[in-house]
């Protein structure tokens, strides 16, 4: 405490003297020094390594006039030694300062932002509750296998679950089985392309959409008697991050790519065919030869005509799939690319549209039963 005192009036005697511009210039070099490499250097959430001195890498420090030195006396205080006495909160306070945000938000953006930040605890709070209702009926089943094995002889009991065991034993070989042909389908399946290159056209929720309608049809691929190759290409950025949020989508028997399909398949741009709704050309049937792509758009409804227009621009062949020849759509005729992939991996095993469309397509999205029958019946009566 005596040698902190006797400091303090050293550095009091020293601003008198004319040392404390010099000491203000000393906190000028450091915070410029540090403003630098805060800006230039160091990326958000970066730590800057500790020197042999105990300070960050790339810290200056209070730079020493030549002129404050006499007898081999430095002068230490500066405006340095005043910090070291200021009150922690002080500090904390003007660091808070320095990182407040740039300029206050627009009305839209924070509109954005309440509506995300609602949407992430709605959905947190979804995926508790699902969590704990299969806790209680994978709880509720335990409880009635365990009550019906005590109203059971011996021999019952043991058959039971001898039978129980075949039953899993049959799912796990269906499961290694569905995987034998996906592994098959990456060599020798139809190709499939799911173009995720529209990801800056789409709002968060919209992104969210697309990510599920990805996943349900990778679903839909293991599940599909003629499993297909799936290619997904532009996985980069907030798709990339998504998609690696998905538990086991490191394991997805599937080819991922950051690069656009006509860098993937660019000695078969001939091959590649872009599905679209408003192509003229329709697809009657698949051919083994062809690279088909699906859009993966949520909301074509405000970019009319993109996924052709894109088409276009790259010189690519374009077909829509026959779903107004065979079934009256109720509302929107837009598609979700799990739909899309679905009729396509069901047309394989069906060879047949209407049928396919009828299996595949909800009933919601439908119109009422019977009435494109109905329509084409007026068409050939007033013919």
């Amino acid at each position: 405490m005596v040698i902190a005192g006797m400091e303090k009036t050293k550095a009091l005697a020293a601003g008198k003297n004319g040392h404390t511009k010099v000491g203000k210039k000393s906190k000028a070099a450091e915070n410029g020094a540090a403003k630098v490499v805060e800006a230039e250097d160091v990326e958000e959430g970066e730590v800057l390594p500790m020197d042999a001195e105990g300070g960050r890498s790339g810290d200056e420090g209070p730079k020493v006039d030549k002129s404050s030195v006499e007898d081999g006396k430095v002068d230490k205080s500066g405006d340095a030694g005043q910090n070291d006495n200021r009150s922690e909160e002080e500090n904390e306070s003007d660091d808070e300062e320095e990182d407040e945000a740039p300029g206050p938000m627009s009305k839209s953006a924070l509109k954005n932002a309440e509506k995300a930040r609602r949407y992430k605890i709605k959905k947190k709070m979804r995926k508790a509750a699902e969590k704990e209702k299969r806790h209680e009926e994978s709880k509720r089943k335990r409880k009635e296998w365990e009550e019906k094995l005590a109203l059971m002889t011996e021999e019952e009991r043991e058959k039971a679950k001898q039978e129980k065991t075949d039953v899993r034993k049959e799912r796990k070989d269906e499961q290694k089985q569905r995987k034998d042909k996906l592994r098959e389908a990456l060599t020798s399946g139809q190709n499939y392309v799911i173009d995720l290159e529209f990801s800056h056209l789409m709002k968060p929720q919209e992104l969210t959409s697309l990510i599920q309608q990805v996943m349900y049809s990778y679903a839909a691929n293991a599940r599909a008697e003629h499993p297909g190759r799936i290619t997904l290409t532009g996985v980069t950025g907030t798709i990339q991050e998504s998609l690696e949020k998905i538990s086991g989508y490191k394991n997805w028997l599937l080819h991922k790519e950051e690069a656009s399909y006509l860098d993937v398949f660019k000695d078969r741009k001939e091959d590649l065919v872009y599905l679209t709704a408003d192509s003229e050309t329709i697809l009657e049937e698949l051919d083994s030869s062809k690279i088909y792509i699906v859009g993966g758009l949520v909301d074509r409804n405000r970019w009319k005509n993109i996924t052709l227009d894109k088409a276009k621009e790259q010189g690519i062949a374009t077909a829509k799939l026959p779903v107004g020849d065979h079934l009256k759509m109720a509302g929107s005729k837009v598609l979700t690319v799990n739909q899309v992939m679905e009729l396509l991996l069901c047309f394989q095993k069906l060879k047949d549209w209407k049928q396919t469309l009828r299996q595949v397509v909800p009933l919601r999205k439908r119109a009422a039963e019977g009435d494109l029958e109905r329509d084409e019946k007026e068409e050939k009566e007033e013919s």
